[in-house]
């Protein structure tokens, strides 16, 4: 009878005390305290004996129940059913915005992680102190931290990383850390990451587009300067130098402003979603056709995009989500820069 197992509770500690709860019953099965079959005190029981509330300790037993490492039996209590605590992994998934292609990346996430894991996501809006917090209070309570680093300084102009986003990472040890999207090399030690080479990956993709797009006379980059996601400058870098290595007419603006000069043979790349939707209804305003008239590559796929023809520089989302969950699943620490592609469709 395991009803006399002390539950250890740090009031100074950060982790959740649910969470506590949890990895106190795991270490007990784990150091032979606790035996399959054992009964475990009541939620009251438990309660009372550490002070608790009884929706902590509620949590606690939802989630090792989840877990399938107790069982509860009606009119009985709660039973240890297995003990192999490493069948489940527990993921922190933190990242920038819910956009659509983030949100795809997260679901091709958890669906090639599937039952082997549980994925809690978090989203800090690009905010150094929503990041920080959220780490603060989550640390050392997953077996992995899938993180992607985008942030706003103080100019609202993105940025990858501060000394204190380094700092709290840090913290992290690096066999638990995957970088995911965007990627900061001067972080100690191996750890896994999957990112994007932004000024590399939008060079080498319009390179893929070049005989298309040397059929326009100029081509024009909306990039956001300050947003409250803000994108990083790579891409704009890119841009410009991709256009003066071969010698393409250009211009860099901020938006798609109402009553555009739009003139025939323009190019635009969109990377705003707003931007898109201002950009068409302007070329179908002034009885422009897309694709002949005015060309438009819009940066990173959704389903969307896909159903009206644009044509696509972006990332490969599928690719990105799967890979980061073979690499926990593997356990591997390896680098990697994600797959990057030109898609031509009508708009071009």
């Amino acid at each position: 009878m395991a009803e006399t197992f002390e539950i250890h509770i740090n009031e100074n500690s950060r982790v959740p005390k649910y969470k506590q709860i949890v990895d106190s019953i795991l270490d007990g099965i784990d150091g032979g305290e606790i035996k399959i079959g054992e009964k475990i005190p009541s939620i009251n029981e438990l309660s009372e004996s550490c002070f608790l509330s009884r929706d902590t300790v509620e949590k606690a037993y939802k989630e090792l129940r989840k877990r399938q490492i107790i069982e509860s039996v009606k009119g009985k209590g709660y039973y240890i059913s297995r003990i192999n605590k490493n069948d489940t992994i527990n993921i922190f998934f933190l990242i920038n915005k819910p956009s659509t292609y983030k949100m795809m990346i997260y679901n091709y996430f958890v669906n090639a992680i599937g039952t082997k894991g549980n994925v809690e996501m978090y989203i800090y809006h690009c905010d150094e102190t929503l990041f920080i917090n959220a780490l603060e209070k989550n640390m050392g309570g997953f077996d992995y931290y899938v993180i992607m680093p985008h942030f706003r300084d103080e100019q609202s102009k993105h940025t990858s990383s501060t000394k204190k986003v380094i700092d709290i990472i840090e913290k992290i040890p690096k066999n638990k850390l995957l970088m995911l999207d965007n990627t900061k090399p001067n972080i100690s030690g191996e750890y896994g990451s999957i990112f994007q080479d932004f000024e590399h990956d939008i060079y080498n993709a319009l390179k893929e587009g070049l005989d298309k797009i040397k059929n326009y006379e100029k081509i024009i980059l909306v990039y956001p300067v300050k947003d409250i996601h803000p994108y990083p400058f790579r891409i704009a870098r890119g841009f410009e130098k991709f256009c003066k290595d071969f010698k393409l007419d250009y211009e860099i603006l901020d938006e798609i402003y109402p009553d555009m000069e739009l003139q025939d043979k323009d190019i635009f790349i969109t990377i705003r979603e707003r931007d898109l939707v201002n950009l068409v209804k302007q070329i179908r305003h002034n009885n422009l056709e897309l694709g002949k008239d005015i060309g438009i590559i819009s940066y990173n796929e959704t389903p969307l995009k896909e159903l009206l023809g644009i044509t696509v520089i972006t990332t490969d989302f599928k690719a990105m989500g799967e890979s980061a969950a073979y690499m926990i699943l593997k356990n591997k620490k390896e680098s990697v820069n994600n797959v990057f592609k030109f898609i031509q469709r009508d708009s071009l």
